[in-house]
């Protein structure tokens, strides 16, 4: 086949590539976008979007079962685990085929397939048709990331799954083990647990969803074992025994070694960029533990190659590969592009209580060498909580007490993925401790505990 040239080419077609594809259009590029599996990537259709999809039929089964609070009557509630699932995909499809229709209203050239640098802007293609050759003046890499496996605790797809496995089960535990308790962990471990599974979790951290606050950490951890979750941490899974039906999990407890057993076992690990066979170490482009190494605009270092998403590091996060994206898109356009602020991205976890997120820990800003004022409100103050029948939970909010600037905010509770964004805007427009004071909330809202928190912080909180 003949040479195609590009202004852009992008590896991978997930929540970094294909924002960078459409971004890129957008501008009069002309673009294409290499992808081998499916386009939207892991997120849209073995992440963030299908795991939604069945953390909403839990949270639905939940409030079934206590349809008697809010005065109304549900009897024999049950579920359909295959039915949970077929509509999980069912939402996953639908978006994958929402940017099929973004690529052709945008011109961007989709290609099904294996890519591979080739250098001085050339990508190898390898499809079902054959080989072709692509030229790019700008390449993006965004490959994304796959499951870490530990040596001995590798997913089979039987007994011990990943991500992927525990997306489409093809049966209910009824004792499941989640090693480590992150995002991923935590969620698929709070599905499970709400549709009746003895689930118990072990991180080796110090606490459950270790990079948040501690006091999330902790409200969280109680919020779980009330829901009937064995939570053990500063523990670690040494050995799984696979037998007929069953594993035996040897863990470490206090130093020393338990065994339990299990009929299911969910790995989250954390995970690995997918740089392999992509001919970046020929090319020159350093990678660093799995991760490309890339400046705060995305440049690799290898003239007009740049890296975005998974595959650069940390935060793994599907809106900052995104953003990237478009920065990058915007950058090799030619227009003013702006790096992002790490500190500045908001984590959400759709657990049960949800857990959302943005900037410094109390213990980072004083760890930073902040004098901090801290704020928190609880849920239980606050009337639209009361009347939703979802009054656990707090917000917390961290200030420097110097300057009113707010260093970072932390959530637990009913719809606090959705209330974090307020907090992400101030943070990005630099807002004071002042200026939200000032801001006139909404009642009755949710978003009322966001204002106490930041009034708490400054002696001035009014329902508490």
């Amino acid at each position: 086949m003949a040479d195609k040239s590009f202004d852009l080419v992008v590896i991978g077609a997930g929540p970094g590539g294909y924002v960078a594809a459409i971004r890129a259009a957008q501008l009069g590029l002309s673009v294409a976008c290499i992808e081998r599996e499916n386009l939207g990537g892991i997120c849209l259709n073995w992440g963030c979007i299908p795991t939604k999809a069945l953390l909403r039929s839990a949270e639905v089964f939940h409030q079934m079962g206590r349809a008697k609070d809010y005065g109304l009557s549900a009897e024999k509630i049950s579920f359909d685990l295959d039915a949970i699932v077929k509509r999980s995909r069912g939402v996953a499809k639908q978006m994958n085929a929402g940017i099929k229709g973004l690529f052709k209203k945008n011109k961007v050239t989709s290609i099904m397939g294996e890519a591979k640098l080739a250098g001085s802007g050339k990508v190898i293609v390898k499809t079902d048709a054959g080989e072709e050759t692509l030229v790019g003046k700008n390449i993006i890499v965004a490959t994304g990331a796959r499951a870490r496996e530990l040596p001995g605790l590798e997913a089979d797809g039987d007994l011990v799954w990943a991500y992927r496995q525990a997306l489409v089960p093809t049966r209910m535990p009824k004792k499941l083990l989640v090693i480590g308790s992150g995002a991923i962990g935590i969620e698929f471990a709070s599905f499970y647990n709400t549709l009746g599974a003895d689930t118990t979790v072990v991180e080796v951290m110090d606490r459950v969803l270790p990079v948040e606050d501690k006091d999330i950490s902790a409200f969280a951890k109680k919020q779980f074992v009330k829901q009937g979750m064995t939570i053990l941490e500063k523990s670690g899974v040494k050995q799984l025994d696979r037998g007929n039906g069953k594993v035996v999990a040897h863990i470490e407890i206090n130093g020393k070694i338990e065994k339990h057993e299990f009929d299911t076992v969910i790995s989250a690990v954390g995970i690995v960029g997918n740089v392999e066979g992509l001919g970046l170490e020929e090319l020159g482009v350093k990678v660093d533990r799995t991760h490309i190494v890339t400046d705060e605009y995305c440049r690799t270092g290898v003239d007009g190659v740049f890296a975005i998403g998974d595959v650069a590091g940390a935060p793994w996060l599907a809106h900052k590969a995104s953003h990237e994206g478009v920065m990058v898109a915007e950058l090799v356009a030619g227009e003013k592009a702006h790096p992002i602020k790490p500190n500045s991205i908001a984590g959400c976890t759709y657990c049960h209580p949800q857990v959302a997120s943005v900037g410094l820990t109390e213990a980072k800003a004083i760890e930073a060498g902040y004098k901090v004022k801290v704020g928190k409100f609880p849920f239980i103050g606050n009337g639209k909580a009361v009347a939703l029948g979802e009054a656990e939970g707090f917000v917390k909010t961290v200030f420097d007490a110097a300057t009113g600037e707010l260093l970072g905010a932390h959530m637990v509770g009913a719809e606090v993925t959705e209330l974090i964004q307020g907090y992400v805007i101030g943070r990005q427009l630099e807002t004071t401790e002042e200026d939200l004071m000032q801001t006139v909330f909404p009642h009755p809202t949710l978003s009322e505990m966001m204002h106490e928190s930041v009034l708490d912080a400054y002696g001035r909180a009014i329902h508490i």
